[in-house]
């Protein structure tokens, strides 16, 4: 896997012979069967100059060292089921897999997609994504799916000041208490995000935060919502993400939400780190 590394390649320029190399070797784990050169030809002789930055591009990007390949899968299988990008979320689904992310922890981001895009983007996405499982796991039928755990609103409201008070950094408050302050913010709206998008979903074991993190980011930088923005970018540090880590994110996410849209979250995220600056100075 990859680690990060302070390694710029804007101080560190690199050859096109370089980049072509390393684009080669993202892939190879892409497409196993075929060799990257025929990729790289392929995508040319078919869409021109889109196809050639395709493949350098992109699969430059995707073997940069600032973030793991299973994180990378993560957030772009997140963002494309986002935007429901049918052929595309097959393909990932299928490279996240070999890129160590597992069925239950793929399944696991639609929740997420219904709670921050709504249902009918995550329904769309569920079906590309069970087609893309069952290519990598060479099955005409997946096995069968087991439903959420029933909770009463008491334990979501428990699971919600627990997950509130890791994302926001302060003390877990009473849930009454949490869920008033929230319902008095946001109305009803608010209590269908404490009890259900907090107590049930966030609270889910099948993905850390750190992960329900990133998923998070991604699905917001590709809605552009940015004044949701902030709060998860905090909350993301909190749960186990590094600035760099964050930035490199939104990085690689230019190449597939847009750079327009990553710009807006990457000035967003450089806002928040100067205010935790200013925070921490003595």
């Amino acid at each position: 896997m990859s680690t990060t590394s302070n390694a710029s390649p804007g101080r560190n320029p690199r050859s096109h012979q370089e980049r072509c190399a390393s684009a080669a070797e993202t892939f190879r784990r892409f497409v196993p069967e075929a060799e990257p050169e025929r990729v790289a030809a392929s995508f040319s002789r078919r869409l021109g100059p889109l196809g050639t930055f395709a493949f350098e591009a992109v699969g430059d990007m995707w073997n940069r060292p600032g973030l793991a390949r299973r994180d990378r899968s993560l957030m772009i299988v997140s963002l494309l089921a986002t935007q429901a990008r049918g052929e595309e979320l097959i393909a990932h689904t299928q490279i996240g897999v070999r890129h160590g992310l597992t069925r239950t922890e793929i399944e696991e981001i639609l929740p997420m997609v219904a709670a921050y895009a709504g249902f009918p983007a995550a329904m769309a996405a569920s079906r590309e994504i069970d087609e893309g499982l069952r290519l990598i796991e060479g099955v005409e039928q997946l096995s069968p799916r087991t439903r959420a755990a029933a909770k009463s609103d008491a334990e979501r409201e428990r699971d919600a000041a627990r997950v509130r008070a890791a994302l926001t950094g302060l003390p877990e408050q009473d849930p009454v208490q949490d869920l008033a302050e929230l319902t008095f913010k946001l109305g009803d709206l608010g209590g269908l995000t404490y009890r259900w998008t907090l107590g049930e979903i966030w609270a889910r074991p099948e993905l850390s935060l750190r992960d329900r993190s990133i998923v998070v980011i991604s699905i917001l930088t590709a809605l552009v919502a940015e004044q949701m923005l902030p709060e998860y970018i905090e909350g993301g540090l909190r749960n186990g993400l590094r600035r760099e880590e964050i930035e490199e994110m939104l990085t690689h996410l230019g190449l597939y939400a847009g750079l327009a849209h990553a710009a807006a979250a990457m000035l967003v995220a450089k806002a928040v780190f100067d205010t935790l600056a200013e925070g921490e100075s003595p």
